[in-house]
């Protein structure tokens, strides 16, 4: 008789085979929910309500990272609600050379989902949806959000099922978003299941001291830990649908080793052709998320300029970083402007976790060399 865990359509949405000290408050929490859902044009806080029927509304089309949707750096106006639609997708996905498959699990189809960007005192309304076409049960918690498990006790949809959840963007910085399932949390996160949304000052950044920081690109660099089981032969396994991975993928990720730790979904995904591009003289906001493992960005040939490592603008931001730490669960930023054309790598520091198993991408900057900054004494040669 084999012992391999058979989730069925009906375990995976229960969450029963899988269940997690969360499941009762998300439960508890999403009950009351239902019983006091405010009216589409009202936020009712305690001892008041907030009407925001005349409050404009601004519909944003997500796109797939390292790219990031248009907005201003200054908000413009008063705060405004700031509509979202994402799609969660299972997928396979390659995430190497050799094709090593993983069943993933995602927001909009991509790993990392989507930075999501509004201002601060904003109204992020977001509409989860969990087409039919999935077999299990998914949530979304914002890091960014007050209450509600960050509104994972209340978007728990099944297939074909939806939700709108809406809340008001009171804390600025960059920051971390997941599914959080009942029983099933780590498992989604590692499946790729994350993104993170910036909410901007809303006069833009400054250094801290007053002074303004502009800048002409941003990128964001979602850095994800997963965990592929091997055979008798240690060849990495393929399996059918999550359902089928799960006994032996929780295994894996119990030893707390990763057997990949990528960049924007698989190794090299952001290399070659799919560089990041700048050009000398261009000042570039980097996003790096990493929502369950510690990470040490770094930027060989360049700096943090000015670095929020734990993500949050209304902090004062370290200066001329090496590298910086990100701890799991986080989304950081950074800013350099670009000195000298050339290929630069973008790496986690832990250089095992880069060099072995994928934590890398490059820049590709073009423009005029500056002798002044480096230059060739002596080529190479024989001595």
């Amino acid at each position: 008789m084999t012992h391999t865990l058979q989730m069925t359509r009906r375990t995976m949405l229960t969450g029963a085979a899988v269940a997690g000290a969360l499941t009762p408050i998300i439960m508890s929490t999403a009950a009351r929910a239902d019983e006091e859902v405010a009216s589409a044009d009202v936020v009712r806080n305690p001892g008041s309500a907030v009407d925001l029927s005349k409050i404009a509304r601004e519909r944003i089309e997500l796109v797939k990272p390292p790219f990031v949707h248009a907005h201003t750096q200054k908000a413009e106006g008063g705060p405004k609600i700031k509509e979202f639609t994402l799609t969660i997708k299972e997928k396979k996905m390659v995430l190497d050379k050799d094709g090593t498959e993983i069943n993933a699990m995602t927001f909009n189809g991509s790993v990392p989902g989507p930075l999501m960007v509004v201002h601060q005192n904003d109204y992020v309304e977001l509409t989860l949806v969990n087409p039919d076409t999935n077999t299990m049960q998914h949530n979304i918690d914002f890091h960014a959000a007050t209450g509600g498990l960050g509104g994972g006790a209340l978007t728990v949809v099944n297939p074909g099922e939806s939700t709108v959840l809406r809340f008001k963007a009171t804390k600025a910085g960059v920051f971390v978003y997941h599914c959080a399932p009942p029983g099933m949390v780590p498992w989604h996160v590692t499946s790729g299941m994350n993104g993170a949304i910036m909410v901007l000052p809303r006069e833009g950044l400054t250094d801290g001291r007053g002074k303004p920081i502009v800048y002409d690109k941003v990128y964001y660099v979602g850095e994800q830990d997963f965990y592929v089981p091997r055979d008798a032969e240690g060849k990495f396994k393929k399996f059918g649908s999550p359902g089928e991975a799960y006994e032996e993928t929780i295994a894996v990720m119990k030893t707390l080793l990763p057997t990949h730790i990528v960049f924007n979904g698989a190794v090299g995904a952001l290399t070659g052709e799919n560089a990041m591009t700048s050009k000398v003289g261009e000042t570039v906001l980097i996003v790096h998320s990493q929502a369950n493992r510690d990470t040490r960005p770094h930027l060989i040939g360049g700096h943090g300029e000015y670095v929020w490592a734990t993500g949050k603008f209304l902090n004062v931001p370290d200066t001329d970083q090496e590298t910086w730490f990100i701890p799991g669960g986080t989304a950081g930023a950074a800013i350099y402007t670009f000195q000298q054309p050339g290929i630069y790598a973008y790496v986690n520091h832990n250089l095992i976790e880069a060099f072995e198993l994928g934590a890398a991408a490059h820049f590709k900057v073009t423009g005029d060399w500056n002798d002044d900054l480096m230059t060739s004494i002596r080529a190479p040669s024989a001595t």
